[in-house]
């Protein structure tokens, strides 16, 4: 520089002003120097600018390391040979005290091997006294701040970057122009197995060993990848990361190039994560969307898909296939009498009974509520998919363990059969449906094969049953009354309420075109109670006209049973109508009974507490057992009018019709033989003992009016028919 003085020990007397053009002081330390070097120095620091720095003299490096605790100092000049410490040991140890404040070693020219060595232990620079004036010692003291303050800032820069590379999902790994690693984040480490002390200097097809998930073959270098193209490129979806230990991680992840200012390519980065968990979610995502959220069984959407792909092969191999469309009977009685939660799980072991009829290739799905379908690909005769549906009919009947239930349910099935049923998914599955519908109709618990003019009869019963919706309201039903007949005396002992439906352009409807519909659509709760209502009203008015009409029978379906407001709705309709409990009796089928023991024994309880009486109809076509007539509170049993058709001619149903009176009577239960139809028939029981019969020998179902002149005694026409023959 112009006019600076020539090199020469620092004195008072050498002063050359250079300024270093900052107004802030800085505060230096002098450490060790004889008086004569540290005054010389003071002087110095003084000419640089008068206000720019401002020094202070210690003699030990302990009184150092107290003067800046306690006083700002920016930067140190310090002699090598202090009372309390020598050599590079002092600058050690000012090094790791004051790590913020640069320290500058003041003595001779000892030669480049201290100079390092001094670098080397931490000093920002050596100087040599005897080179040392103003300009030289302003020039050394600010470049050693300065530097010390880049450092600083540098220092902070890295560690907010390794904070935030550390603190991301994402495992990093950059590279240099030939893909050898440089740096791992802390995910990295992670996701990798290897640390950045070990993975610094490999080759980063070691640390990232990447495979295609679906062949398992390596993928090449990814940042080569990148830098050869120059880019940032993604891997595929299907990456899987080989760890260290040689576990494995699906992963998703980029690599894009490092450029200089040049713009030229340095390196690149990796960027990835591991995709586990989504991935996971994915596929669980995709498997509720197409199974059954309660039996994990395939869905409506599943197997619409699987029943295409069925069709497609059937066609291209002109094979056969069926399927099958199992609904089960009056489930609703479940749910209604023990809750969803039981029905829930009753539907669960129901699902894995059904997988464990069937073949590896099948698919059984639940489409909703109790109805399942059940897909046969590749069958070569229909005779297969009977058996297996009767296979499916009697593995649901067995009894069902539930919650410490034992349930009974029974199940109709449809059978459609591709192609002579339907060529398209959405056919064969209407098809199937419809031919459950005839299976329910015809008595339940049944197979039945679809056929084409049960799509007339499904039509009609779509008719019907929009039909039922409007016919309470509109006042459709009426009730008939058949009369029970004492066998020995011939007088009647009470009335069974039946219900008809006068529809307005269908006319006079049995019990039988309807009550089934009625059960599956929910309609026959109102129209029980509607019957139930009528039955006692009727009764209550013939007691007050004065005639004996000992009961009054009203059939009480398992839904209406099952239903939790049933004995609450029947001591309401007994409050309303004013009719005495021990003039009702209510009929039960033994399927009701039997659907669930435990409830059932409770409610039958409770209505003979009411005094309400009991009957089992249609004994002996279903549950007969010796166990819940006794357990049972049953006041009567009536015999089933199949078993009665043949007894004139001496079939083999005699025996049965004997066993069940004499049941009834060793139990003290009356026996009520129902259809009897001929003299014959009748002579048979009345040579039994059976108490009491019903049927059209003795008279129709018949309206409220003309069933009042039934009553009294003797009845001079029952009395013709009961001596004929």
């Amino acid at each position: 520089m112009a006019g600076a003085p020539a090199r020469k020990p620092v004195s008072p007397a050498s002063i050359a002003g250079v300024s270093g053009g900052l107004s802030e002081t800085r505060h230096i330390l002098l450490i060790g120097h004889s008086a004569e070097l540290a005054s010389a120095l003071s002087a110095a620091l003084l000419e640089t600018g008068r206000d720019e720095f401002d020094s202070k003299t210690v003699n030990n490096l302990s009184e150092a390391l107290s003067t800046a605790a306690r006083s700002p100092v920016e930067a140190i000049l310090v002699n090598l040979a202090l009372p309390d410490s020598a050599g590079l040991g002092t600058v050690v140890q000012l090094v790791k005290a004051l790590p913020h404040i640069p320290v500058l070693v003041v003595g001779r020219d000892v030669g480049k091997g201290v100079f390092r060595d001094v670098l080397k232990a931490g000093a920002q620079d050596y100087l040599i006294e005897s080179q040392l004036n103003p300009y030289t010692l302003g020039r050394a003291l600010n470049g050693a701040i300065g530097r010390k303050a880049a450092e600083d800032l540098l220092y902070i820069e890295r560690e907010r970057a390794q904070v935030t590379l550390n603190s991301i999902g994402d495992g990093v790994i950059s590279t240099d122009v030939n893909s050898i690693v440089t740096y791992l984040n802390a995910v990295a480490e992670d996701l990798t197995g290897w640390k950045l002390a070990e993975a610094a200097g490999a080759p980063l097809i070691d640390v990232l060993h990447l495979i295609d998930g679906s062949s398992r073959q390596r993928i090449t270098d990814p940042s080569q990848m990148a830098i050869g193209a120059n880019r940032t490129v993604a891997l595929s979806n299907n990456c899987v990361l080989v760890r260290r230990d040689g576990t494995e991680k699906p992963i998703e992840d980029s690599i894009a190039p490092i450029h200089d200012r040049e713009h030229r390519v340095t390196g690149s980065v990796v960027v990835f994560h591991d995709v586990s968990e989504s991935r996971g979610m994915i596929r669980r995502m995709s498997h509720l969307a197409q199974h059954d959220f309660l039996t994990d069984l395939p869905n409506r959407m599943l197997l619409n898909d699987r029943l295409c792909q069925a069709i497609e092969l059937a066609q291209r191999h002109k094979q056969k296939l069926a399927v099958l469309f199992v609904d089960l009977d009056q489930f609703k009685y479940i749910n209604d009498s023990l809750g969803h939660n039981i029905g829930d799980e009753l539907l669960k072991v129901l699902g894995l009974r059904l997988l464990a009829c069937v073949r590896g290739s099948d698919t059984v799905s639940r489409l909703g509520g109790d109805e399942f379908v059940v897909l046969l690909p590749e069958i070569d005769r229909v005779e297969s998919a009977a058996f297996l549906a009767e296979k499916m009919r009697v593995t649901i009947s067995a009894p069902h363990a539930i919650a410490g239930h034992e349930l009974h349910l029974t199940a109709s099935i449809g059978i459609s059969v591709y192609p002579a049923d339907g060529i398209d998914a959405d056919t064969l599955i209407r098809n199937a449906d419809t031919a459950m519908y005839h299976a329910k109709a015809h008595g339940r618990d049944s197979v039945a094969f679809f056929r084409p003019d049960m799509n007339v009869r499904a039509v009609e019963r779509q008719s019907v049953e929009e039909d039922l919706r409007r016919a309470l309201e509109h006042g459709e039903f009426i009730l008939e009354y058949q009369p029970r007949v004492d066998l020995e005396s011939g007088a009647v002992t009470g009335a069974e309420a039946l219900v008809r439906w006068q529809h307005p352009v269908r006319g006079r409807l049995e019990p039988a075109q309807f009550i089934a519909i009625a059960e599956d659509c929910g309609l026959i709760i109102p129209i029980g109670r509607w019957v139930l209502r009528e039955a006692c009203a009727q009764a209550r008015a013939w007691i007050d006209a004065g005639h004996p009409i000992g009961q009054m029978a009203v059939n009480v379906s398992s839904v209406e049973f099952a239903s939790k407001p049933f004995l609450e709705n029947l001591c309401s309709i007994l409050d309303e109508t004013g009719l005495e409990a021990r003039f009702l009796e209510l009929e039960l089928t033994e399927s009701v009974l039997m659907r669930n023991v435990d409830t059932t024994d409770q409610v039958l309880r409770e209505l003979q507490t009411l005094g309400v009486g009991l009957a089992i109809d249609d004994f002996g076509t279903g549950y007969s057992s010796l166990s819940y007539l006794k357990r049972f509170p049953i006041d009567t049993l009536k015999i089933d009018q199949s078993f009665l058709r043949d007894l004139s001619i001496g079939a083999i149903d005699q025996p049965i019709v004997t066993a069940v009176i004499a049941i009834g009577r060793s139990l003290q239960q009356i026996v009520v033989a129902e259809g009897v139809e001929t003299a014959g028939q009748l002579a048979f029981l009345q040579s039994l003992k059976c108490a009491e019969g019903q049927g059209f020998h003795f008279s129709t179902p018949l309206p409220a009016k003309d069933f009042a002149a039934l009553f009294g005694s003797p009845l001079p026409w029952l009395e013709a028919v009961w001596r004929s023959e």
